[in-house]
């Protein structure tokens, strides 16, 4: 049996979205930041929305995106924080078939490098729901760039060594 040597790299499909009361096309940097990362990546971002925090705006909009096979991952950034209108994780939680534990753990960990113990107050999450990777980002630029730089992409190259996201996308719907 001949195996490969090298893994080619593999383009996904991802959706972003801001999760914003006060965001707007025009001023939102949280979102152009991601999409900028995922485009140099060499991904391609399908689909962009702003849509307010919301439970069920939120949720209504992120289960579309997961009904459709033509999106592989879902990036929110934004509503992760713990006030009143904060409602992200409440609103994609309950879509994901399984957590990813150690995406929190490990941002809040790298996180801490830069914010200290302001950390403690990211909810950041992820998961998997109907085949599709849900990663949901705080809403500042800088989260993103950190979350972006130092977790998901390499999760997402094919390449990575010695396992990544992208590798086990064939098996994510078995049962």
């Amino acid at each position: 049996m001949n195996i490969p040597t090298e893994r080619q790299f593999i383009p996904l499909n991802i959706a972003v979205l801001v999760v914003s009361d006060t965001r707007t096309e025009a001023d939102d940097i949280s979102g152009k930041t991601l999409v900028e990362r995922i485009t140099a990546a060499r991904h391609t971002v399908t689909e962009k929305a702003i849509v307010v925090d919301n439970i069920y705006q939120i949720r209504a909009l992120v289960s579309q995106w997961i009904a459709s096979t033509d999106i592989n991952v879902i990036i929110s950034t934004g509503g992760t924080g713990v006030t009143g209108r904060d409602g992200t994780p409440e609103a994609l939680t309950p879509l994901l078939d399984k957590i990813l534990d150690g995406f929190g753990e490990t941002f809040r960990m790298l996180s801490y490098q830069d914010i200290k113990t302001s950390t403690i107050q990211s909810r950041a999450v992820a998961g998997v729901a109907n085949g599709t990777y849900l990663f949901c980002l705080p809403g500042s630029s800088s989260a993103c760039k950190t979350a972006w730089d130092l977790l998901i992409k390499d999760q997402l190259d094919h390449r990575t060594r010695p396992c990544n996201l992208v590798q086990l996308m064939p098996r994510l719907l078995e049962k």
